[in-house]
């Protein structure tokens, strides 16, 4: 009887690599589709919605963005009242056909976002434009 149990050979214990590597991929594609990539500029703001709004395709390079406690940024620097206007101006003076995208939290006061509207008006700028979500 010893001789049989002898006889009968071990098989090596093996460990099933391809469907391993098959899930490994598979939740690296999920970790890289579900991932949110952020922009280096990250503002408080919740942009409020517009059923009526097209695409959201804005190939400018000047965006005030309108926080909610009503201070606004110039292409992420802050400004004061008179230091948007005079860099609306400057804008102006190089290129008035330059677009610009207001981004305004949706509590912002109507008042603060017709300010700003209104100063690219003056400074002869045309090409404004609003994001929402």
């Amino acid at each position: 009887m010893s001789a049989g149990i002898a006889a009968k050979r071990r098989r090596r214990p093996e460990l099933p690599l391809v469907p391993l590597i098959d899930v490994l991929v598979m939740l690296v594609l999920f970790a890289f589709v579900t991932m949110r990539f952020q922009t280096n500029q990250t503002l408080n703001i919740t942009l409020p919605k517009i059923s009526t709004a097209g695409k959201n395709q804005f190939t400018g390079n000047i965006t005030l963005a309108i926080e909610k406690d009503g201070s606004v940024t110039y292409n992420g620097r802050r400004m004061t009242d008179e230091q948007l206007v005079d860099q609306l101006i400057q804008v102006q003076n190089q290129n008035k056909d330059t677009p610009i995208l207001i981004k305004a939290d949706e509590t912002t006061q109507l008042k603060k976002l017709a300010f700003v509207w209104d100063s690219c008006r003056k400074a002869g700028l045309s090409r404004v434009s609003i994001q929402s979500r």
